[in-house]
């Protein structure tokens, strides 16, 4: 018999079973794979960004779905409450650009470590295993089954993660037993993640890497729904890198909207600027083609689009050029554009959004309305953010209020 049974041993399930035992709870944590932490390992590349060295209000707006849902649980377990927790525990910790936090050692193997230590120091048992079904008697939750066992515990926390990178655990078998509790899934898509683009054109770019660039993400509207400086790859399916993972976050209505990419070749000239930049290339190569006229302004890889792109003839001579070609030129150059066809698979995606609908859960606990001692936390609740460690933040403040809950259920038995 368990106080706190946890369902999953990713960042919410390691945590949630660590804080239930500390408070005195006798804990059983069940995880599928034969390690615990295993997706946890490969977040941050490796390097795990673990939150965000920011107030509360500014991690909400990081939040853009589930922020006002997570108001009270971010408020009893801070970014700053998650930074004194692993430095607490032995891990020494840095703030990098935009506020995000990794360990000094840029291991995420630190991080896995010291959980997995406050997990054997507490007392928490560990059983390996898939659970198939949790059970509820008279309305409150009473036996977790595996495939091997049968546990009776008082409460239940099941944080098994979404349904990005399956190879690590996550095959979705958490929707499953919150919808057997009659749960609404809310649909699931990935986000932080490569996007579909033009496959003839990005095809051509394959492998190419463009730093020191700015995107931009537009939707129709006024202004775009996302823009950054920093880098980006083609691939033979569209873009990925750290650039195009943030847009992905901010790109939820692929039914509703059409979005496309806008590229700023040289975000540090102004197209004046710019333009007498084009000038001098062009008096410099004047007796050249168009396409042989490029390889100061471009890399070698793109000349050959842009030429296209540009509707300039590539065997025109230089000294052709006529103005109104020139400025087209440039503003391909500012603003290299093409529609994007939709998100990459969410197998590939870092987080899944969507999940269990939080109309259900209550906010304060993560319990679930429907059924008593059930509670949920981490990736499989339909909240997720920007990157940045805004995630992983979702999955220490939830794990802490589902456990907290938790363990005042075992108290009044």
């Amino acid at each position: 018999m368990y106080d706190v049974i946890v369902v999953g041993a990713g960042a919410a399930g390691m945590f949630a079973s660590i804080i239930a035992a500390e408070s005195g709870s006798r804990v059983l944590l069940i995880e599928r794979n034969d390690v615990l932490g295993k997706k946890l390992l490969l977040t941050g590349k490796g390097r795990c960004n673990i939150t965000n060295d920011c107030n509360v209000s500014e991690a909400i707006a990081n939040i853009p779905t589930g922020g006002r849902f997570l108001h009270s649980a971010l408020n009893r377990f801070t970014p700053h409450d998650a930074m004194a927790f692993f430095e607490s525990r032995g891990v020494p910790l840095k703030v990098e650009r935009g506020g995000r936090v990794f360990p000094k050692s840029d291991k995420a193997s630190d991080i896995v470590a010291a959980l997995r230590k406050a997990i054997s120091k507490s007392g928490v048992d560990v059983q390996h295993g898939r659970v198939l079904g949790i059970s509820a008697e008279n309305g409150q939750v009473s036996v977790v089954a595996t495939s091997d066992n049968q546990f009776r515990c008082h409460s239940a926390i099941v944080a098994t993660g979404g349904i990005s990178y399956p190879g690590t655990g996550s095959t979705g078998d958490g929707y499953d037993i919150a919808r057997l509790h009659g749960h609404q899934i809310t649909p699931l898509r990935g986000s932080l993640v490569s996007l579909l683009a033009e496959p003839g054109l990005c095809s051509r770019l394959q492998g190419l890497t463009l730093k020191n660039v700015r995107l931009s993400i537009h939707d129709g509207g006024r202004k775009p729904v996302f823009e950054e400086f920093g880098e980006l790859l083609f691939t033979h399916f569209g873009i990925s890198g750290p650039l195009v993972l943030s847009a992905s976050a901010h790109m939820r209505d692929y039914a509703g909207k059409k979005y496309r990419a806008c590229i700023d070749l040289k975000p540090a000239l102004d197209e004046k600027k710019l333009d007498l930049r084009i000038l001098r290339d062009f008096e410099k190569y004047s007796n050249r083609e168009f396409s042989n006229a490029l390889g100061d302004l471009l890399c070698k890889s793109m000349i050959s689009v842009v030429v296209e792109k540009s509707g300039i003839p590539h065997s025109k001579k230089v000294h052709s050029i006529s103005r109104s070609e020139r400025i087209g030129l440039n503003r391909l150059l500012k603003s290299f554009c093409f529609d994007i066809d939709g998100p990459g698979p969410v197998e590939e995606a870092i987080v899944t959004s969507g999940g269990v609908a939080l109309s259900e859960i209550n906010p304060k606990t993560m319990e679930s309305r429907l059924s008593r001692g059930l509670f949920f936390a981490g990736e499989i609740l339909d909240a997720d953010a920007y990157t940045g460690g805004f995630n992983l933040q979702i999955a220490w403040s939830t794990a802490h209020a589902a456990a907290r809950a938790a363990v005042a259920i075992a108290e009044t038995k």
